[in-house]
Formats: structure tokens, C-alpha cells, sequence
């Protein structure tokens, strides 16, 4: 995924949304969990660059609250392996510089299995709100290490005028969207099937381990074990390949990250695309070149036999272990990642919520009309690969994915090589 805060909905009518979100009072944290729970004062906000307005307003107003405690924005490169690296710098200097970080899901169990970030209260946060697979990634070997802040599924992007005109529904298989292409592209110049994120980063691992979850099988089990010398993950890999070789993918799709496919599917280039929710807000907003305004639909990705499983995103947050003033980071984290700030988020930004109340409002569904696709998606989500070296991980998937969708290895063989490094991985 890419940064946190992407460039989404203009920002307007904030500051009065922002009423909704109140301030968080004295401290009332017990002493469980890592954290210490009474150091108070200035703290840092570390995430993407943000660019929808969200975060600042916030920031604004506990800053208007808590004087004393103010709260800094560090924003991080919009790549999220330039954002790891630097997260991982700054912890193995055991600097004070980052207080609350924010961790795509996938880092968690790294981050506390290397202690750079604190245990915190169970009571931080209430889990019994959320859609369930969310709360799956806050934890390292059973103890609460982050609380939920964004939740993120894919969703298949399409265009909506074109399948209504030929009078199909959106696909659920990997054939029926070929089949749909066969009869809809020879009347649309210049314009292919299908892309999602093939370039070597780390959306190569999403769509790759998507491709084998969506084929019944999976790239690790939840102890990590690698399950790659399988027919199903075979399965998934060809499915890729196929897509490339036979021109249901076009030949710059292996460039492909969120931003330049979208960029293709907004100019009318692409019948299907495969992306975050946050894409929903951006191409449905009137902008040069974009030419898929009120065009466009979303449904479940596509699968082998039916609906896809998408990769579970999205972002925590956390506490650096080496960071001061942990009680007012406690407070802070609880007071980001409230009801309330979802909401807003949602709102204003297209941030897809982690909490279920807000996915089941008929208010809110009927101004985000892909809620109801994208709680499908992140309810039948499959977590990336769960592994403690995750940056290690998705390196070789990526290496050895690219090498197969490049024709540079076989999938067998793609397969086989990382079969060997994930099992190397293994604690």
C-alpha cells in the first residue's frame, strides 16, 4: 500500500465535523500493558504525507486542548518501504524523535517481536466494535501491541456505463471477466482489460498474494509457514502470467503501482481495475484528464471460482518504545483512533473505517456507495504473509513474482525459490 493519506476528496466543511471529535481529559490507563503511564508533554504524530486535511484538523484541535501536550506531524515518505526504513532507523537508534507511529498492519508483529514499540492496555481500545479480521493485526503472540486506526480491502473498479450498455454484470471469476472483455473491448480503441499493482513493490505482494488466496490456496499459514509448493498457489501465479501472455493485462501493467493505474482506468484505458477504496473519491472527482466521472462502479475483486479474497490493509498505530511522555501518547492514540475520527476520516478523506456500526449506517452507505463492496472485501480478507521478518519476506516475493510475470522463470520455479527463502525466514 501507499502512504496513509493519499490525495483524495478536497477537504471541506471540517472544521465544523470536527465538532464531533472531542479531546481526551487526564489519563485514567491502569498500569497493565508496557507502557509507561505517567510521563506527560510534547509528543509526535508519525505517518504519510498527509494531503486530505484530516490529520492536521485534528491535530489542531487537541493541540487547542492539551497546551501542555502538544502533538507534532512528521510526515514519512509516500512509499511504504521508504516509511519502514525510516521507522526502523529510528528505533534501532533508540531515538526519542517518533512517539505514535503509524504501522501498516503487516509491520506489527516485526515492530514488537524486535521490541521497538511498547505493549499497551487492553483496554485501549474496544475491539468488540470492529470488523472482526481487523483486530488480527494488532497483535504479536497474543498481546496488544496497536490499536486499529484504517482498515483497507480491494475492490474491483469498473466501468459501469460499458457493462450496463451491454447489459452484464460485473464479474465474480477470473473468466467471466475475460469473457466480459472478449464482448466489450472490440468496440473500445485503445483500451484493455484488466491491471492491478505489478510493478517490483510492495502492491506486488498484495496482488500476488491475492491471486493465491483467490485460487484456495495461501502463501503462509498464521505460524508462518510457507505453502507455496502447492497446486493452488500454482494456480494463482499462472493466473497473473496468463493475464500478461495473452493481453488481458496491457504490456505497461508490469509498471503498474495505485496511482499510475488509476491514472490508465481514469483516461479510458482500462475496463477493470483492481484497487484500494480510496480510489473511489479521487476518480469520481472532476479533474484534467480524468474522464470516468460518474462512469464507474465497484464490485468484489474476482476469484477462480467466484469472489476474490482480497490482502488485509491498513494502518495501526503504535508506540515507540523509546519514545517520552507514553501517557499522553496512550491518550492521543485513543483520541485518533475514536468512532468519532473514523467517521471523519470516512467523511473527508475516503479512509476506510474499522469500525462495523459505521459500514451498517444507511446515512453513510448512501454517500459511499462502495461501503457495503469493501465490508464484503475486508470481512473475507486473508492477511499478508505473517511472518516476523516482513520486509525480508516481501522482498523475495517480490523478486521472484516479477521474475515469472517477466518470463525470466518459470512459476514453478518462481515458486520453488521462494518456497526456500520464506522457509529460511522462519525464526
Amino acid at each position: 500500500m501507499r502512504a496513509i493519506e493519499r490525495r483524495l476528496l478536497p477537504c471541506t466543511a471540517v472544521t465544523a465535523a470536527l465538532t464531533l471529535v472531542g479531546g481526551c481529559g487526564p489519563s485514567t490507563t491502569s498500569d497493565e500493558g508496557g507502557a509507561d503511564a505517567k510521563e506527560r508533554g510534547p509528543i509526535t504524530f508519525v505517518s504519510g504525507k498527509n494531503t486530505s486535511g484530516t490529520v492536521p484538523k485534528l491535530i489542531d484541535r487537541w493541540n487547542d486542548r492539551h497546551p501542555d501536550e502538544k502533538v507534532t506531524f512528521i510526515g514519512l515518505p509516500e512509499d511504504s518501504d521508504e516509511q519502514r526504513a525510516k521507522l526502523i532507523r529510528n528505533a534501532k537508534l533508540k531515538a526519542d524523535t517518533y512517539t505514535v507511529l503509524t504501522l501498516d498492519v503487516v509491520w506489527t508483529a516485526e515492530f514488537a517481536a524486535n521490541r521497538w514499540i511498547d505493549e499497551i492496555p487492553e483496554s485501549s481500545f474496544p475491539f468488540d466494535k470492529t470488523l472482526g479480521p481487523i483486530n488480527g493485526t494488532v497483535k504479536y503472540r497474543d498481546e496488544l501491541f496497536a490499536m486499529p486506526y484504517a482498515s483497507d480491502g480491494a475492490m474491483l473498479y469498473y466501468r459501469k456505463d460499458l457493462l450496463e450498455k451491454a447489459d452484464i454484470e460485473p464479474p465474480e471469476t477470473w473468466d467471466e471477466m475475460r469473457e466480459v472483455c472478449d464482448k466489450i473491448l472490440p468496440k473500445q480503441k485503445g483500451m484493455s482489460c484488466y491491471g492491478g499493482q505489478f510493478e517490483k513493490s510492495e502492491g506486488l505482494t498484495v496482488n500476488f498474494s491475492e491471486a493465491v488466496n483467490s485460487a484456495g490456496g495461501q502463501v503462509t499459514d498464521a505460524q508462518g509457514n510457507p505453502h507455496l509448493d502447492t497446486p493452488e498457489a500454482k494456480r494463482g501465479l499462472d493466473n497473473l502470467i496468463k493475464g500478461f501472455r495473452d493481453g488481458t493485462m496491457p504490456e505497461n501493467g508490469i509498471t503498474y503501482n495505485e496511482e499510475s493505474g488509476r491514472g490508465d482506468f481514469e483516461k479510458e484505458r482500462l475496463l477493470f481495475y483492481r484497487n484500494w477504496p480510496y480510489q473511489y473519491g479521487v476518480s469520481n472527482t472532476k479533474a484534467k484528464g480524468n474522464k470516468v466521472v460518474d462512469k464507474f462502479g465497484v464490485a468484489p475483486i474476482p476469484g477462480e471460482k467466484g469472489t476474490g479474497a482480497s490482502s488485509l490493509g491498513g494502518h495501526n498505530l503504535a508506540l515507540s518504545a523509546s519514545a517520552r511522555n507514553k501517557a499522553t501518547a496512550l491518550d492521543f492514540m485513543r483520541y485518533m483512533t475514536s468512532e468519532e475520527g473514523a467517521r471523519l476520516r470516512l467523511t473527508k478523506a475516503t479512509q476506510a473505517p474499522v469500525f462495523a456500526k459505521l459500514y451498517d449506517d444507511p446515512k453513510l452507505a448512501e454517500d459511499f456507495p462502495w461501503l457495503p463492496v469493501l465490508k464484503k472485501s475486508i470481512v473475507g480478507a486473508e492477511p499478508r504473509p505473517r511472518v516476523v521478518r516482513y520486509g525480508d519476506a516481501t522482498e523475495a516475493i517480490q523478486q521472484e513474482t516479477h521474475a515469472a510475470l517477466t518470463g525470466k522463470k518459470s512459476s514453478a520455479a518462481a515458486l520453488e525459490s521462494l518456497q526456500k527463502e520464506l522457509e529460511a525466514l522462519k525464526p
